[in-house]
């Protein structure tokens, strides 16, 4: 049985322990949401997310999910969510990458990246539809990518993956609106996050002068744009991609 509280508006953030999902799941739990957030490795640092939400006052809990895994995923949503949570909000943030040249890529780093990054959100919007829509209200937000829009050498298996969440957000947008269900989906430009934080200082810059703003983007700036989303002002937005990447794709 969950420790939330099942009258409460809940946000459930896959990915949520660092990086942007936990920026995302700090801010929902600012913005009066309890945050269930789910991790697949790094138990302690999804601890420490859900502790840093409930020193700052808030309702939080973590959950280990494998979103790939249709049957854990079914489990999930049947043991800590239906009939046991206010289900208002859904962040398909969970991804992975494992970069490499086309002529190079195995088949099974290509089959991982879309299994998480794509059929993991689907696997998610799919069990979380059947609960909003009995509530007849709900929010789901995909965080996709810029370079599912534009593509990226070396990235075939993630840019698929992304391009595909935008076809999800959009035919979602249209079957669950009678439901008062918004889909929408966040396509995050070059984002400083611990990934990013490895790279070489002239790679950092190369990439910051490919941005018309000059600067990368801040886990921050994403969390802000889903509390948007999921938010009364944006009742009236559905099937949209909005992109937060400095200008790089316009």
């Amino acid at each position: 049985m969950s420790a939330l509280s099942p009258s409460v508006p809940t946000a459930l953030v896959t990915g949520g322990s660092r990086g942007i999902g936990r920026a995302i799941a700090l801010t929902l739990a600012k913005d009066g949401f309890q945050v269930l957030l789910t991790y697949v490795s790094r138990p302690e640092e999804a601890q420490e997310t859900v502790e840093a939400i409930r020193q700052a006052g808030g309702a939080a809990q973590a959950a280990a999910l494998n979103v790939g895994d249709a049957e854990a995923v079914t489990a999930f949503f049947a043991d800590q969510v239906k009939d046991k949570l206010l289900l208002a909000a859904l962040v398909n943030n969970a991804g992975i990458t494992k970069d490499g040249f086309l002529v190079r890529m195995k088949d099974e780093d290509f089959d991982r990246v879309l299994t998480i990054n794509l059929r993991g959100a689907f696997l998610c919007t799919r069990e979380a539809a059947k609960i909003m829509s009995k509530n007849r209200r709900g929010r789901i937000v995909n965080i996709s990518s810029v370079v599912g829009q534009m593509g990226n050498a070396g990235q075939v298996n993630y840019a698929a993956a992304k391009a595909g969440l935008l076809g999800l957000t959009k035919s979602c947008a249209k079957e669950l609106a009678a439901r008062t269900i918004t889909v929408n989906a966040v396509a995050p430009g070059f984002i400083e996050t611990d990934m990013t934080a490895t790279l070489p200082d002239d790679v950092r810059a190369a990439y910051a002068e490919a941005i018309p703003l000059k600067r990368m983007g801040t886990a921050q700036e994403i969390a802000d744009a889903v509390s948007f989303l999921v938010s009364d002002k944006a009742a009236y937005i559905t099937g949209q991609v909005l992109g937060v990447n400095g200008g790089m794709y316009c």
